[in-house]
């Protein structure tokens, strides 16, 4: 392994799974297989949102665009974990690194601000329902998914520039399989507090204002909920928000352990753990819950194959 002391570091060498080296071939089967199933899926789910009319509605406009960022976050990072499972040589270029990086984290950031818009969604077709289509307009979904994005993109860029403006002298050995955050910085020759902070500060908003968004929309929820006569209308108005709640839970559940814990109980085994269930699970199971539990959307899904079976 490689181990630079006076020249700046040119590459970095991934050691995720070193500790599994007598399974990497199995691990690079079962990982295969779940990413071209999770890469059907989603396209599955694209294309019978394209092609079914019934499903151009604000909640599968959002839906789709949750499964393009799904599919990228995987293509991101499951390829390249891919090729190293089979590779003696497990490297990335430093210029590589900062590009994997700042995709990931613009998507993943994306992602949670792409939540709690999703929650605003279910909000006002709950809580307003007559005023559905003028609230949450082609406009103004548009407008909203945007925003996210932008929002998304500022972080990443502040936090990567933040991390790899920082001297790497020391060792070039990270232990991840792809180039996260805390195992970086880890890297890093030496590192103001100023900037650990402000990193820490960037991932809690991240996190945190979302999720108090999605909290305020959800308290509204269920007092509307609450309001409704009938037990079986109850039912049939939680259920449209019982999926989000689930991805919701899955998804600041991994992120909240990742980036929300104290450095002192950081363990790369846990992270590279927490890591695959994010990368690879998350991205197949988040886009079934929300579509393959919907009747409405099996039943386009079911009519879109019919009729391309009768072509």
């Amino acid at each position: 392994m490689e181990r630079i002391n006076e020249t700046a570091v040119s590459e970095f060498v991934f050691l995720g799974f070193s500790a599994l080296a007598r399974f990497q071939r199995l691990l690079f089967v079962l990982f295969l297989l779940l990413y071209l199933f999770t890469l059907g899926t989603n396209a599955v789910i694209l294309s019978t949102i394209l092609l079914e009319r019934a499903l151009h509605t604000p909640m599968y406009f959002f839906l789709g665009i949750l499964s393009c960022f799904e599919t990228s976050y995987t293509f991101v990072i499951v390829p390249k974990m891919l090729v190293d499972l089979l590779s003696q040589k497990k490297t990335i270029p430093f210029l590589g690194c900062v590009v994997q990086m700042l995709t990931f984290l613009f998507l993943g950031c994306s992602h949670s601000f792409l939540l709690a818009a999703m929650g605003y969604d279910r909000y006002v077709a709950i809580c307003n329902p007559l005023r559905y289509t003028v609230l949450m307009s082609p406009g103004t979904c548009r407008g909203l998914v945007a925003a996210a994005c932008a929002c998304g993109f500022t972080v990443a860029l502040i936090i990567t520039t933040l991390v790899f403006h920082l001297p790497f002298r020391s060792s070039n050995q990270l232990h991840h399989f792809f180039c996260d955050i805390s195992p970086v910085l880890k890297l890093a020759s030496h590192h103001t507090s100023l900037s650990q902070m402000i990193i820490f500060m960037l991932s809690v908003l991240v996190l945190v204002i979302p999720l108090l968004l999605i909290l305020v929309s959800y308290i509204r929820i269920i007092s509307a909920i609450l309001k409704i006569p009938s037990t079986v209308g109850r039912y049939k108005a939680f259920s449209t928000c019982a999926s989000h709640l689930i991805v919701v839970t899955v998804h600041y559940g991994c992120a909240s352990f990742i980036y929300l814990r104290p450095k002192t109980n950081y363990t790369s085994s846990q992270d590279a753990l927490i890591s695959v269930s994010y990368t690879i699970l998350t991205p197949l199971f988040n886009p079934m819950i929300y579509s393959l539990r919907n009747k409405e959307f099996k039943a386009a899904l079911w009519r879109a194959i019919g009729q391309n079976l009768c072509l």
